[in-house]
């Protein structure tokens, strides 16, 4: 049967492959990305999945699910245009992102599908540092965290709590990765970016807050504290936070290997292994 080895919490700002080109493997986003690098292969898994939010470029307004899976053997990324990013194309697990979502629907959860898809960077660019020869299957499990009405932290929690038994329900004897990607206070393209920036961080508190949470394994706290208003003050993405609960619903209530904060973006690093 299939289980769940690790949880991994990761950024995914579109401009870090260009820094990183620019500023060499010494540089702290380097180091950051490379020890969970490290971090993922000692853990050799079969599959990731990612929870994810979408940013209006793999869905639009016109038809932008609460939740939703990616179902397709390969998807290309990125489509959109973060610099420095090579096209990929990444293998999926279709069948078993079928069943994903067929248990999460019996669960209660009304999981949208698309086939034939592309996604971002929000995707792709924890990728390009992690697993950069897109051996891995990934299965991009996304939640929408930018546009109001959000879902509760609390169901995602569950969400993530129904996926991980659906993986475990697998009869395949797959070692199973589960990350959630996004920052927890960002403003991008808003009235709080930093002056000279397309982006800025505009309530660091909550994201050295949701940190400290995170390490000292206070998620029922974390939970409560995550509400839409909180969320969106944080940034006008702040609701990414919805995709590390989905991943702590997931892994379980488990103490984090380590949680490295990277406040001048409001956002971290996190690892959560245990075998």
């Amino acid at each position: 049967m299939a289980k769940i080895v690790a949880g991994f919490g990761v950024p995914h700002t579109p401009i870090f492959p260009h820094f990183v080109k620019r500023d060499g493997p010494d540089c702290e986003i380097a180091k950051l990305f490379g020890a969970q690098k490290e971090q993922l292969a000692a853990m050799r898994p079969d599959l990731i999945v990612m929870f994810d939010t979408d940013h209006l470029n793999t869905f639009f307004l016109d038809a932008l699910p609460i939740f939703a899976i990616g179902i397709d053997k390969s998807f290309r990324a990125p489509n959109d245009e973060p610099r420095d990013v090579p096209n990929y194309v990444v293998p999926s697990l279709p069948a078993l992102a079928a069943h994903i979502r067929a248990a999460a629907v019996t669960a209660g959860y009304d999981v949208a599908m698309t086939q034939h898809f592309s996604v971002d960077h929000s995707v792709i660019v924890p990728l390009h540092f992690l697993t950069p020869d897109m051996k891995i299957p990934v299965v991009p499990f996304f939640i929408s965290g930018h546009v109001p009405p959000l879902p509760k932290a609390e169901r995602c929690y569950a969400l993530g709590q129904a996926v991980a038994r659906a993986i475990e329900a697998w009869p395949e004897p797959l070692r199973v990765v589960v990350m959630g990607s996004g920052s927890f206070s960002l403003e991008v393209g808003g009235p709080r970016m930093a002056a000279s920036r397309a982006d800025g961080v505009p309530d660091p508190d909550w994201a050295a807050r949701v940190i400290k949470l995170l390490d000292d394994q206070k998620i029922d706290q974390l939970i409560a504290e995550s509400t839409q208003h909180r969320m969106l003050k944080a940034g006008n993405v702040g609701g990414e936070l919805l995709n590390w609960i989905a991943m702590l619903g997931a892994i379980g209530n488990r103490k984090p290997t380590y949680v490295a904060p990277q406040m001048q973006n409001g956002h971290a690093y996190g690892v959560w292994t245990w075998n």
